[in-house]
């Protein structure tokens, strides 16, 4: 198909270079060892061995309180970039709490999916649930009361949790994340 376009006229007066970047080894590093062990082998047990090295530099960063900003490809593992702290600092103290912001309904619901499977491997009594417009009123109070992880949307923060944050003392008295 590459060969195709380079081989295209029309396409190729839109093109203005074309560089093909050869492969190159994954870097990696080892987990660091502040990883709560049970998580350690929860990520192993998925086959997760060793941190890609921005994966191992958000890490250190977060859990040293610095703020991070990842910007990687597709499926370059952001996830776990912000799980891997959030989920240790939720297995090192049940009362830690994290707030996820997604733009979409779609990465909200996988982003809850991934924590949800690593969670499974963990063993550990941490809940994760989405809180948007779909939220049934009787579950919502289930969501203030019983989330580690709250995943929601830019709305949703501001219009139903920032103006009801009385109910959500559990939520802000224990953000971590």
């Amino acid at each position: 198909m590459l060969e195709h376009l380079k081989g295209d006229p029309v396409f190729m007066q839109n093109v203005t270079g074309w560089h093909i970047q050869p492969a190159q080894a994954a870097r990696t590093l080892p987990f660091p060892h502040r990883v709560a062990p049970e998580l350690r082998a929860a990520y192993e047990k998925r086959g997760i061995r060793q941190l890609y090295t921005h994966q191992r530099q958000a890490f250190d960063a977060l859990d040293a309180g610095k703020n991070v900003v990842v910007v990687t490809p597709t499926a370059s593992g952001k996830t776990l970039c912000y799980n891997l702290p959030v989920l240790n600092a939720i297995a090192r103290d049940e009362n830690a709490r994290a707030l996820y912001l997604f733009p979409t309904k779609a990465l909200s619901s996988d982003q809850v999916s991934a924590v949800t499977e690593i969670v499974d491997e963990l063993g550990k009594d941490i809940k994760a649930f989405t809180y948007d417009g779909d939220t049934s009123v009787s579950a919502r109070a289930a969501v203030r009361q019983a989330a580690h992880i709250v995943v929601t949307n830019p709305d949703m923060l501001h219009s139903g949790i920032m103006p009801h944050h009385t109910k959500w003392v559990k939520l802000f008295e224990n953000l971590r994340y």
